[in-house]
């Protein structure tokens, strides 16, 4: 297992780590792929406080007794959307401890922070000031943030504090979304470790691929799997300190050690490259706009992402991702203080002015609103946002 040295603090953390959402429900099972992975040199795990409903952070809490704890680092994640005072982010800290039985978090992120303003609320109430204290008194070791959203906040958010680490979703599919590769290249120029989730998307880039992107990638390397294409890809960027995949089962979690024994920055061939831009123009070819999430028509004066919104529609038809409404929802801040959702479109058609792409924006948020939201979408929202107390 190759290593990292975090440029911050110095720990050596395996370029592979552990995202623990997709854990195997079995708790025996769940504990013993956890701790073989311990066992393969996997030392970073990540987890939250909404993961199965708290159970999550617990499971992790058992697998890591009987001396596990001490060689490893626990990333997990303070849920912003569910913060509206002081109290309640101490409570939950508290909690987190409990499940995990442990007196202090490794790596503790402000969670799916989505825009400039969400930052600000954690200001505003104190939650950074805090997690100094904690880390002063050693609590927490290191602060950071998770972040779905747009360049344009990602760039604000790594600028408006000096964080220790940040978690980004990034892959070859998403190289023009969300943080982007210039937000990438961003934190690794203000010396800032980089975590990356979603690899694969949820699998998708391993289960959902057309057919023609299977025949590319099988008819140069016969025996590489749609997994190690994609992994390799994020593992050649030396801005990159670790990649979390969300390993279920002990076959996943030896391709995945055995990648990361030698996948190095810089270590893929200009032919190997060159198969992943067909494989990116194939999908590119497939999807719905040809948005490249370049940001030109942002901001947006009535406060829709459009690129998000252009990311959701895509992905539902591109990877037949069958949950695309709760990830247009994560994309477009939904539990956010400002939902950015396509219906917020007034039609004034200033984006259009700006779009490299020439895209018909205003009738394709129509198709966004169409296919994202539908009837039962803001009831369910308001619905939701009274649950977790968000205004």
């Amino acid at each position: 297992m190759l290593t990292k040295k975090n440029i911050k603090n110095g720990d050596e953390l395996s370029i592979l780590g552990f995202g623990c959402m997709r854990l195997p429900s079995d708790e025996y099972e769940a504990i013993k792929l956890i701790r073989t992975a311990i066992e393969k040199g996997v030392s970073y795990f990540d987890t939250a406080y909404i993961y199965k409903a708290g159970k999550n952070e617990v499971v992790l809490g058992n697998a890591l007794l009987d001396g596990y704890r001490e060689r490893v680092k626990i990333a997990t994640k303070l849920p912003s959307y569910m913060i509206n005072s002081l109290e309640a982010a101490k409570k939950i800290f508290a909690t987190q401890l409990a499940r995990l039985q442990t007196d202090y978090i490794d790596y503790y992120l402000i969670h799916m922070l989505t825009d400039k303003p969400m930052h600000d609320k954690m200001v505003s109430l104190g939650v950074m000031e805090w997690l100094e204290e904690e880390k002063e008194k050693g609590t927490i070791k290191n602060i950071g943030f998770s972040f779905h959203g747009s360049k344009q906040d990602f760039e604000l958010i790594i600028k408006a504090y000096p964080w220790e680490f940040c978690q980004i979703q990034y892959n070859y599919l998403d190289e023009n979304n969300q943080a982007t590769k210039s937000g990438l290249i961003l934190a690794h120029e203000l010396g800032i470790p980089v975590i990356v989730m979603e690899p694969l998307r949820g699998g998708r880039l391993v289960n959902n691929l057309p057919d023609e992107v299977v025949k590319k990638f099988k008819g140069y390397d016969e025996n590489r799997s749609a997994a190690e294409w994609a992994l390799r890809w994020i593992w050649n960027h030396k801005e990159v300190d670790v990649i979390l995949s969300g390993m279920n089962s002990l076959e996943q979690l030896s391709e995945n050690v055995r990648i990361a024994s030698d996948a190095r920055p810089d270590s893929i061939t200009v032919e190997e490259l060159r198969i992943f831009d067909e494989v990116k123009d194939i999908m590119i070819n497939k999807t719905k706009v040809p948005c490249t999430s370049c940001g030109y028509c942002m901001p947006c004066p009535y406060g829709v992402n459009i690129p998000g919104c252009f990311t959701a529609l895509n992905d539902k038809y591109l990877l037949n991702y069958k949950n695309s409404r709760w990830k247009y929802i994560q994309t477009v801040g939904g539990f956010s203080a400002e939902p950015a959702f396509a219906s917020k479109c007034t039609e004034c058609g200033k984006c259009e002015k700006h779009c490299p792409q020439n895209i018909e924006i205003r009738k394709q948020l129509k198709v966004v609103k169409k296919e994202m939201e539908g009837v039962l979408f803001m009831p369910f929202i308001s619905l939701a946002r009274k649950v977790l107390r968000i205004k």
